[in-house]
């Protein structure tokens, strides 16, 4: 196995199952998100003793917005709560944070808080931890193109650097979604090319340190061999 990469795996995980999970014990979907939050915390802080450089998180699509407005102000509401609390243990802990998505349909404030929280943590470089907010691949996708071709470059890596803005946009090691759906949900798109995919019934609040040490202990043991021969591919990605 080889991941292809020389500062750790990136692994994005579709975060699915908190509504669920609070419906199945009777209180508000608003809960089964508060209890997602705690299950973020503990993924971060086990991260990188899995050999995790970059963990991307879908915290809210661009289709979430169809959502009751209750709960997406709950879900807002929570992204500018964790900005203000926990960007102080992200500084100890050596946690780069970035937040990947549009800006311009966020609540007043909100985009100034997103920028303070990453100016912040900008030093981190034991693990960069990125949340997909307001995210669309195929928005990100088109708006990469739009650039490139304003700027007379549309080149694969040119592509790549322009998806998130100013944010590297690395390619994928293991996608990962909880709560027992299989589909991507228009999360990393161009990314995920040779992403090996994983999922899990468990539902996010309950998914542990344990859970995501078992996937990324599979994930090592399968042969990644990017279109080609299993010696050919590692010989090709050792090279790059």
């Amino acid at each position: 196995m080889q991941s292809g990469r020389d500062d750790g795996l990136h692994v994005a995980i579709i975060m699915d199952g908190n509504g669920r999970w609070a419906t199945a014990r009777g209180l508000p979907r608003k809960v089964g998100h508060e209890a997602g939050v705690e299950t973020v915390r503990r993924v971060v802080r086990a991260a990188p003793s899995e050999g995790i450089g970059t963990l991307t998180l879908y915290a809210f699509s661009s289709d979430n917005w169809r959502r009751p407005k209750t709960e997406v102000a709950a879900l807002m509401q929570l992204l500018r709560r964790y900005l203000a609390g926990d960007v102080d243990e992200l500084v100890d802990n050596g946690v780069r944070l970035s937040v990947i998505g549009r800006r311009d349909r966020l609540p007043f404030g909100l985009g100034a808080a997103i920028a303070r929280a990453e100016a912040a943590t900008a030093s981190g470089r034991k693990l960069h931890l990125r949340i997909a907010f307001d995210y669309s691949a195929r928005w990100a996708i088109a708006e990469a193109a739009r650039n490139c071709a304003a700027a007379g470059d549309i080149s694969e890596d040119a592509m790549a650097s322009r998806l998130c803005g100013a944010v590297a946009s690395p390619d994928v090691d293991l996608l990962l979604r909880t709560g027992g759906e299989k589909r991507l949900s228009d999360f990393l798109l161009w990314e995920c090319a040779y992403a090996e995919l994983a999922f899990t019934g468990v539902m996010w609040p309950d998914f542990s340190a344990g859970d995501l040490a078992e996937t990324v202990a599979a994930f090592h043991c399968r042969e990644r061999r990017f279109g080609g021969l299993p010696d050919e591919a590692l010989q090709d990605r050792s090279a790059a």
